[in-house]
């Protein structure tokens, strides 16, 4: 019996990693990053007063890391 409920307890935590909602964020992830290497030609960004040629790739990705530090800490806020 101690084995049935040892491969129960496998599943439920197999159950609970692939929620819909870990689904989407990592199919949704994937692509951003897909996108962002697509972009590889240089760019001339301003951010106030500097000028920065650059590839493109980068500034996505700057710009991804910020966006999922941001959605992070105030999803943490939230849920505490």
């Amino acid at each position: 019996m101690s084995t049935e409920h040892a491969s129960r307890g496998r599943r439920g935590g197999a159950r609970q990693w692939f929620t819909p909602a870990r689904v989407v964020f990592t199919v949704l992830a994937v692509l951003a990053l897909v996108f962002i290497f697509e972009n590889t030609r240089k760019v001339t960004i301003r951010l106030l007063i500097p000028e920065v040629t650059m590839p493109l790739y980068l500034a996505l990705l700057a710009m991804f890391v910020v966006g999922a530090l941001c959605g992070g800490y105030f999803f943490r806020r939230r849920v505490r």
